[in-house]
Formats: C-alpha cells, sequence, structure tokens
C-alpha cells in the first residue's frame, strides 16, 4: 500500500485518480412527484487486491450520512440495511462488478429531494467512496398527465371505444394502476397494470352528452396519481338556444332574458346573439317575419349575431333565430318594439264620415261659414301611442269622442270659436303640435254678397243684350243702304219653293214690259219631273241656294212658246233628296237676277 501511494505522488497526480478510480454520473436529475426515474451511473476502480470471483459492492448514500456506520439508500449488499421506505422505492438496478452504478428511483416524494454519493468496496483494496461526485435529485410536482383518445362525436347507441395512454419514459418502472369515471361508465373499477395504456368501450346515450369522463392514473402507495377528464360529445338535436342582447357597440352582452319583448329607442345600438348546443354544430339564422336577414356557415362556432347600428320604427317586430341540423331544429323568438316620440302629425277635415284627404299644416288658416258644422282629425305616428289633445284660445276643448280623443266635433260654428285651434301630441319620449287659424265668416256678410251679385249680373246681361240688339240693327241698316237684299239660308228641310221672281236679261221684246204673275201650275205626275227637268235644262238656269228641283211640264210647254213672256214660274219639291251641286254643261244663261219672295 505504502508502495502505490509512493508511486502516485511520483506521477504527480490525486491519490483517487492515480489509482484509478473515476465514477461518471448527471450533476443533477429531475423527476415529478410519483413518478419513476432512472439514474445512469457508471464507475472505474483500479484492479488490485481483488479477483474476477471477488464480489462488488456497491452503496448510495445520502450526502452527510457516515458510510461506515450509516445506512444507506439503495445497496445491493444483504447484509445492509437501507433507510428508505417502502425499501424498494430506491434500487441499485447496476452491477458495480460490472463497473456500473446505475439507480432507479421509484415514487418519487418531495422529501427526497437531496445530495447523494456512491461507495464501491471490492476486497481488501477497493473500498472507496465518490465524495467528489455526487449528484442532486430534485422533486417536483406532478404536472403530467395521461392522454385520452375518443372520436369527436360520439353516436347514441353505437359502441364505441376509448383508449387513455400514459407516456412512459423507463422500462424498468412499474406499470401504474388505470381506471375510469363518469357518468357514461356503469362503475369505476380498476384495469390491467401490464401495460401503460387502458381501454375502455361504452356504448354512449343522448343523456350522456355535455357528461365527464375521466381517466385516473395511480402511481404511488401514498396516494400520488395523475388523471385527465374530456367532456363527451354526443349527436343531438339543438337544444339550449338563448338569446343575448347588448345595447352598446362593445363585446359585453346582457344575460337573456326570459322574457321574449325588447324596448329599444329609436337611433339606439343594438346586437343580438344567437346561441344554441348542438352535435353536430347546426346552421343558424335570423329572420324578421318572414323574411331570412342571415345565415352562418354549416360548420360554424355555434353563434351567430345580429347588428342595428341604429335601430328604426321599420326595424320593429318579430325576430326569429333558428338553429337546425340533421337530427333536428330549435327556435326562439324576440319581439322588437322601437319606441320615439310623435312625429309626422297632421290635420283633415272630415265631412259626414268622410275622410277629405287633404293635410291641413301648421299655420293655415281655415275659413268656416257661421252656423256651419266642423270636424277634423289629428293623426300622429308614435311609440307608445301619444296622447292627443285640442286647445282653442288656450283653453282645452273636451274630446268629442273620448275613445278616439283625435276627432274634434263643433256642431255648430259661432263667432267665439274664431282663433287659434291646435292639435298637441304628446307621450314619454317627447310632444308635437299643429296650429290652425279658424276663421269664422259672418253668415249675413255672405247673403249680402250673393245679393249684391245676383243684380249686378241681372244688370250686365241686360246691356250685353241691347248691345247685341243695336249691333244687328246697324248691320241691317248698312245692307239696306247698299242695295243688297239680305242673302237667304240654305236649308235642307225646306220642302216647297213659293214664288222665283225671274228677270230677263233685256232684249227687244221684253226691255220694257211689266212683269205679270201667272198662275201656279198645277204639279206634274212625280215621274215626269227629273225627265222635264233634263230637258229643259238648257233653257232655264235658276241660281238659287236651295236644293235643285224638277220642273212642272206646264212651265216646260211654256218656256218652249214664249220664253220671253215668262215673268214667275211655281217649283214644288214633293220631298226632301240629298243635297247635290251640279255645274250645268251649257254655261249661257238669259236670267242673271233671281229674287225670292
Amino acid at each position: 500500500m505504502l508502495l502505490l501511494m509512493l508511486l502516485a505522488l511520483l506521477w504527480g497526480g490525486s491519490p483517487a485518480q492515480d489509482l484509478g478510480f473515476s465514477l461518471q454520473v448527471q450533476r443533477v436529475v429531475t423527476v415529478q412527484e410519483g413518478l419513476c426515474v432512472r439514474v445512469p451511473c457508471t464507475l472505474s476502480y483500479p484492479p488490485l487486491g481483488w479477483t474476477e470471483d471477488t464480489p462488488a459492492l456497491g452503496y448510495w448514500f445520502l450526502a452527510g450520512t457516515d458510510s461506515s456506520v450509516g445506512r444507506p439508500v439503495a445497496t445491493n449488499d444483504q447484509n445492509r440495511a437501507v433507510r428508505t421506505v417502502p425499501q424498494d422505492r430506491f434500487q441499485l438496478v447496476g452491477d458495480p462488478q460490472n463497473r456500473n452504478c446505475s439507480l432507479l428511483i421509484r415514487e418519487a416524494l418531495v422529501e427526497d429531494s437531496a445530495l447523494y454519493f456512491f461507495r464501491v468496496e471490492r476486497g481488501r483494496y477497493v473500498q472507496y467512496s465518490f465524495m467528489k461526485n455526487q449528484f442532486y435529485l430534485q422533486v417536483t410536482a406532478l404536472t403530467q398527465q395521461p392522454d385520452v383518445y375518443a372520436p369527436e362525436i360520439l353516436e347514441p347507441g353505437h359502441q364505441v371505444t376509448l383508449i387513455c395512454v400514459f407516456n412512459w419514459t423507463f422500462e424498468d418502472c412499474p406499470a401504474p394502476t388505470f381506471s375510469w369515471l363518469g357518468a357514461a361508465v356503469s362503475a369505476p373499477e380498476p384495469r390491467p397494470t401490464s401495460s401503460y395504456f387502458s381501454v375502455l368501450t361504452l356504448t354512449p346515450r343522448p343523456q350522456d352528452h355535455g357528461t365527464h369522463l375521466t381517466c385516473r392514473v395511480d402511481f404511488s402507495r401514498k396516494g400520488v396519481s395523475t388523471e385527465r377528464t374530456i367532456r363527451l360529445n354526443v349527436a343531438h338535436a339543438p337544444k339550449d338556444l338563448v338569446i343575448s342582447v347588448s345595447r352598446a357597440n362593445t363585446s359585453a352582452l346582457e344575460p337573456p332574458a326570459h322574457s321574449p319583448h325588447l324596448e329599444a329607442e329609436k337611433g339606439q345600438f343594438l346586437r343580438l346573439l344567437c346561441a344554441a348546443d348542438s352535435q353536430p354544430p347546426a346552421t343558424l339564422s335570423w329572420a324578421l317575419e318572414d323574411r331570412v336577414l342571415s345565415r352562418s356557415h354549416p360548420q360554424g362556432s355555434g353563434t351567430l349575431e345580429l347588428v342595428l347600428p341604429g335601430v328604426k320604427p321599420g326595424n320593429s317586430g318579430c325576430y326569429t333565430c333558428r338553429a337546425e341540423n340533421r337530427l333536428g331544429s330549435q327556435s326562439r323568438t324576440l319581439d322588437l318594439s322601437v319606441q320615439y316620440a310623435p312625429e309626422n302629425l297632421r290635420v283633415m277635415t272630415l265631412h259626414a264620415n268622410r275622410t277629405v284627404l287633404e293635410n291641413l299644416g301648421n299655420g293655415t288658416s281655415l275659413p268656416v261659414l257661421e252656423g256651419q258644422s266642423l270636424r277634423l282629425l289629428c293623426v300622429t305616428h308614435s311609440n307608445p301611442p301619444a296622447r292627443l289633445s285640442w286647445v282653442l284660445g288656450g283653453q282645452t276643448l273636451s274630446p268629442s269622442q273620448p275613445t278616439d280623443p283625435g276627432i274634434l266635433e263643433l256642431p255648430q260654428i259661432e263667432m267665439e270659436h274664431e282663433g287659434d285651434l291646435t292639435c298637441q301630441a304628446q307621450n314619454p319620449l317627447g310632444s308635437q303640435h299643429v296650429s290652425l287659424h279658424l276663421s269664422v265668416v259672418y253668415k249675413g256678410l255672405v247673403s249680402k254678397a250673393f245679393t249684391n251679385g245676383t243684380f249686378l249680373g241681372i244688370g250686365i246681361m241686360t246691356l250685353l243684350f241691347l248691345c247685341l240688339l243695336l249691333v244687328m240693327k246697324t248691320l241691317k241698316k248698312k245692307q239696306t243702304q247698299a242695295g243688297t237684299p239680305p242673302r237667304p239660308r240654305a236649308t235642307r228641310r225646306s220642302t216647297i219653293l213659293d214664288y222665283i221672281n225671274v228677270f230677263p236679261n233685256p232684249g227687244p221684246l221684253a226691255q220694257n214690259r211689266k212683269a205679270t204673275p201667272s198662275s201656279p201650275s198645277q204639279a206634274p205626275p212625280p215621274g215626269a219631273h227629273s225627265l222635264e227637268f233634263k230637258k229643259n235644262q238648257k233653257e232655264l238656269h235658276v241660281v238659287a241656294h236651295t236644293c235643285p228641283g224638277p220642273k212642272s211640264f206646264t212651265q216646260a210647254s211654256e218656256s218652249e212658246n214664249n220664253q220671253e213672256e215668262l215673268h214667275y214660274a211655281t217649283l214644288h219639291f214633293l220631298g226632301l233628296r240629298p243635297w247635290e251641286t251640279q255645274e250645268p254643261k251649257d254655261t249661257y244663261s238669259e236670267y242673271t237676277n233671281i229674287k225670292f219672295h
């Protein structure tokens, strides 16, 4: 021994290093409470004082323990007692004879956190404690949880398999104990501990939706365990549909109201949020009456909002949120009432229960005859309904119909009714009024004006008639002075031409002779009229403004015997003939003037 020490000093090294003692171990080892950890360790010692058959003994001591008399935490020496309880929590799993000093720690406890060192003994020379090669064990709180694998959606009545796995790092560590807890499990029962996972088979029910299922893993005999809980999603129709309301442009929502009625003032901001629980996720929609306003995506988040930035009276109505999936549907309604002050106030007149669509604006003057009845209707738009009243000359009038105060009836207008007439509309949100000026017309003034007007009209008509007579007389006088007889008016209703005065052209035989009337001739037979007229058409040309007619047979004979001795001729028209003017082919005529008597 002394020789070896001297050789070591001569080599210039420390005694342990020079003699071949070394140990490699991790400086800090961390483990969660209740779990298991393996601490790898290797060592070397000189081949002095032992043979291959000599056993090697190893000891792990808590730092500060006297290795000669103290109890180790783990050893392979069967004759040496250990200090850990239970005794198998710390195990020397390495064989020092093969230069292995690995340590296994089970069910680690927080109080196990400390420094530890290793000692080796083999033969008489190799008896060495590695005080400079210690490691620190750090035990932390248990945070690791098992992993549970389950289908995202469970179909009711269909069997399903779930798996719980705990990721174990070291094979030397014992398998934990698994158990399942939850309403879907008939009774909690431990599962086999031969592996690091557990399998659960169950048949979900509709009422299992939303319930919790827990996989628990037990490691320590002191009750150290870890677990993971999942929520079962069993397919079902939409349920628990709620509508939340926000009255400001923020994310804050009022709690859902149990009443289906909602009141909001005109111009207010509203945000309606609809949410429903369903598996698979339901399609949500908002509708006003029977008109769909918005719709969500089928794979949406299960909520749908409807924003009304400034509500108007037209937004009032019944809003319906509907949630629907392949298993069913559910809906909820909300009746929105938009409140506002009176507006669009107007007054209309009524006659015999008939509304005259004539709006009387503010400041309109309404003339009414004294003694006449007056009926006015005052209407407005407001919510809540406005209270209507009539004021005349600062005095409130009693309503004609208590059930409808907007109607004002004045059975007989009197002079004291003249003045400003005002209709007022008021509700809790505001008021509005329309004023009219009621002008009463005195009945006597109207009668006097009517009488004066009648006389004036008669005088004017008389004056116009006299003027007309004077003008006609003047025109007639001018025609007489000019020697032009008045021109007879042709009429198709004439049936007979009494006399025709024929003045022959001046000639050698008849220039100074006086015309004597001849007897009227007898009427020829009806069938001879047109024939005789055509026969003598060249000898007599009648210039007249009446319908042309045939000459009698007597006139035709006298004309052939003595044309110049004919002074009078009579034409008889036995009936009406169509108005027809024909120009004679022979333009020669011996007569120029024809007078009608």
